[in-house]
């Protein structure tokens, strides 16, 4: 037994075990009891509100969960800013800063240049021209 790690005291006290444990455990039921309660809000609100705006009908709980799951999905985490469609951890900070850095590398002609690009290609588009009218 000689190779064998001498491991810390706090890992052999069980009272410390205990205490991971029960923590744990509370994080756990704490996060099922945010879940359950949103569940009931956007079902709730959902029946409150869409029958009567849209004309949808009454969802229940279960689909209330399955609507707050496709929206972190699609959007990002529930609360704070989301990750979603190309934004980091940082929001995009950093891709905003080396953004930042080419455009003041670029000259009075370049950076004119680059917005009249992006001018052109934010235009609405025109209506696309009628169709022919057959002639008999």
């Amino acid at each position: 037994m000689a190779n064998e790690q001498p491991t810390s005291n706090q890992s052999r006290n069980p009272r410390h075990r205990q205490f991971w444990f029960w923590r744990g455990l509370r994080f756990i039921g704490f996060g099922l009891l945010l879940g359950v309660l949103a569940g009931f809000v956007v079902m709730g609100l959902w029946n409150a509100l869409l029958p009567d705006i849209l004309g949808v009908s009454a969802i229940t709980f279960w689909q209330a969960l399955g609507l707050l799951l496709l929206s972190r999905i699609l959007f990002g985490r529930y609360g704070g800013a989301g990750r979603g469609f190309g934004r980091g951890a940082d929001g995009g900070r950093e891709w905003k800063q080396k953004m930042a850095g080419r455009w003041r590398q670029l000259t009075p002609e370049q950076r004119e240049q680059m917005q009249q690009n992006w001018r052109d290609r934010c235009k609405p588009r025109s209506q696309p021209p009628p169709p022919n009218s057959p002639t008999d």
